[in-house]
């Protein structure tokens, strides 16, 4: 029996495949389970149907996380810290004052989207990433200047 793949079923097939399996496992386990759906002309239909439609939507997601990311690269986050002897910072900046600092700016982006490799813990100029969709980066200046 022909089945569509609704969800990735381990050593069986992944979601949206198309693959024959045998007519008992088909309708005792992935249908009654709603892993899978009998092939049909409908059926198949329906299938190329979600599929243009995911990719519409992925599309327009892309476009608007580069669009964003051309926004969030012209920004500089500044930030002043108290220091000590030999301009040493008290503690550092985390992603949640990142964050915070870009809901000012009116942007929404969740703080575990921030990725800092090391704390930010010295004066100056400073480049976070920021992961906006899959494989889109934004790199934003963050300055730390002296209270």
């Amino acid at each position: 029996m022909k089945v569509i793949f609704l969800k990735d079923v381990k050593n069986q097939g992944k979601k949206d495949e198309i693959k024959e399996v045998k007519d008992g496992y088909a309708i005792n386990y992935l249908i009654k389970n709603k892993y899978a759906v009998a092939y049909t002309k409908t059926s198949n239909k329906i299938l190329e149907e979600e599929k243009n439609e995911r990719k519409i939507i992925e599309e327009n997601e892309r476009k608007n996380a580069n669009e964003l990311k051309l926004k969030l690269e012209k920004e500089t986050l500044n930030f002043k810290v108290k220091t000590g002897k030999d301009e040493k910072v008290f503690g550092s900046i985390s992603t949640k004052q990142i964050k915070e600092e870009l809901d000012k700016k009116g942007y929404t982006i969740d703080k575990k989207k921030i990725l800092l490799k090391d704390s930010i813990s010295t004066l100056g100029f400073h480049v976070v990433k920021i992961e906006l969709y899959k494989e889109i980066y934004a790199e934003i200046k963050v300055h730390l200047i002296k209270e």
